[in-house]
C-alpha cells in the first residue's frame, strides 16, 4: 500500500482521536494547574426586630458572592502543583508515618490514598481471577459436545451483556434488607447477616461481581483463540505420549499467551476506572475509587462551586496510574512483536 493511500485511510481516525482524546486530555492537564473560585464582597446588612415602643436594629457585615446577570462571578488563578498537593496531601502522609502518627489508620482517612488502595486491590485481585475463570470455561467448552456449546455460550455471556450499574443494583437487592440471599443466609445461620454494614463484606461483593461480570469477555476471547491452535502440533504431542496437562502447558498456554496479554490490557484499563460498581452497591461510605473521587470533586459545594482544578488533578493521577500498570504489558508486547519481526 502506498504511503499516501495509507494516510488517507488513517487520517479520519487520527483526526477523531485528536479532537475527542488528545485535546480534552490536554485541557484537563491545563486546568489542573488552576483554581476557579467565586468572588465575594462584604456587604452591610441591617436587620430590625419589633420592640415595645421602637424597633431594635442591628447591622452586620456579610460575605455574599458578586453577581453578574444573576450568576456568581468567578476567577481563575494559576496555582501550579497546588491542586496535586491538595489531592495527594503528602504532608498528612508523612505525618501518618512519623513518630506519634497513626500509620495506615491515618492514611485511610485521606481520600486519595484510600481510593488508590481500593482501586489497586480491585484491579490486581480481579485480574488473575478473570483470566483464570475465563480460561477454565473456554477449555471446558472446547471439550464439550457440539450440541451443548451454543447454550453454554449463551448462558456464559449473559453477565457481560448486562449493564454494569443494572447488574450491581440487582446483586445489591439480593442482599440488602429482606433480599432473597439475605433471607437464605438468615435461614441457614439463624442470624441476621447484614452484608452492607461492614467494609470487608462490601469489598468481597464488589470483587466477586467484577469477576462474574468480566470473566465472560475473557472466556469468549480464549475460546476463539482455542479454535486456532495448531491441531498437527497437538496430535504430535499425543503421539509422543504427552499428558493432557503437558499439552496444556507446552502447546495451548503458549499459544494463548498473546491473548492473555490482550485481556489483561483491557481489564487493567477498565478496572482501574471502576465507578459503576461503587454507585450500584452504594459503597462510597466504606470504599471509594479514584474515578469516584474525581466525580465527588466535581459535585458543587454549598456555595455552588466545583473543585474543577482538583478534579482535573485527580483525573491526571488516575491516567498516570493506568499508564504505569500498562507499561510492563506493552513492553512485553513490543518485545514479542520485535522478536517475531
Amino acid at each position: 500500500m502506498k504511503t499516501r493511500t495509507l494516510l488517507w485511510f488513517v487520517a479520519p481516525s487520527v483526526a477523531l482521536m485528536l479532537v475527542f482524546i488528545a485535546l480534552p486530555l490536554a485541557s484537563v492537564f491545563w486546568q489542573s494547574f488552576f483554581v476557579t473560585r467565586t468572588l465575594f464582597q462584604e456587604v452591610t446588612v441591617e436587620s430590625c426586630q419589633p420592640g415595645f415602643l421602637t424597633q431594635t436594629c442591628t447591622t452586620e457585615l456579610r460575605s455574599q458572592p458578586i453577581l453578574r446577570d444573576g450568576k456568581p462571578v468567578t476567577e481563575r488563578v494559576f496555582v501550579g502543583w497546588e491542586n496535586y498537593r491538595l489531592v495527594m496531601r503528602p504532608d498528612a502522609l508523612v505525618a501518618a508515618f512519623s513518630p506519634g502518627g497513626g500509620g495506615w489508620a491515618d492514611v485511610r482517612q485521606i481520600d486519595f490514598w484510600r481510593a488508590l488502595r481500593f482501586t489497586l486491590t480491585f484491579t490486581l485481585v480481579t485480574l488473575p481471577l478473570v483470566i483464570g475463570l475465563g480460561l477454565v470455561i473456554a477449555l471446558a467448552l472446547n471439550t464439550a459436545i457440539a450440541s451443548l456449546r451454543g447454550p453454554i455460550i449463551f448462558v456464559s455471556l449473559l453477565p457481560f451483556i448486562i449493564t454494569p450499574v443494572v447488574g450491581a443494583l440487582s446483586i445489591r437487592w439480593l442482599f440488602i434488607g429482606d433480599g432473597i440471599l439475605t433471607a437464605a443466609l438468615r435461614w441457614l445461620t439463624g442470624e441476621n447477616v447484614i452484608m452492607f454494614a461492614q467494609g470487608w463484606t462490601i469489598e468481597v461483593l464488589l470483587l466477586t461481581y467484577r469477576v462474574w461480570h468480566v470473566a465472560p469477555f475473557a472466556f469468549i476471547v480464549f475460546y476463539a483463540a482455542l479454535q486456532t491452535v495448531n491441531q498437527d502440533t497437538l496430535e504430535s504431542a499425543v503421539v509422543d505420549g504427552a499428558s493432557r496437562f503437558e499439552r496444556l502447558r507446552y502447546v495451548i498456554l503458549p499459544h494463548l499467551a498473546p491473548f492473555m496479554v490482550f485481556v489483561a490490557l483491557i481489564h487493567l484499563m477498565d478496572a482501574y476506572r471502576v465507578f459503576d460498581e461503587i454507585v450500584g452497591f452504594s459503597a462510597q461510605a466504606h470504599h471509594i475509587s479514584l474515578q469516584w473521587l474525581t466525580y465527588s470533586l466535581l459535585m458543587p459545594d454549598g456555595s455552588g462551586s466545583r473543585a474543577i482544578g482538583r478534579a482535573s488533578a485527580s483525573s491526571m493521577l488516575t491516567m498516570i496510574g493506568i499508564v504505569a500498570l500498562l507499561i510492563p504489558l506493552l513492553v512485553r508486547t513490543w518485545r514479542d512483536h520485535h522478536q517475531k519481526g
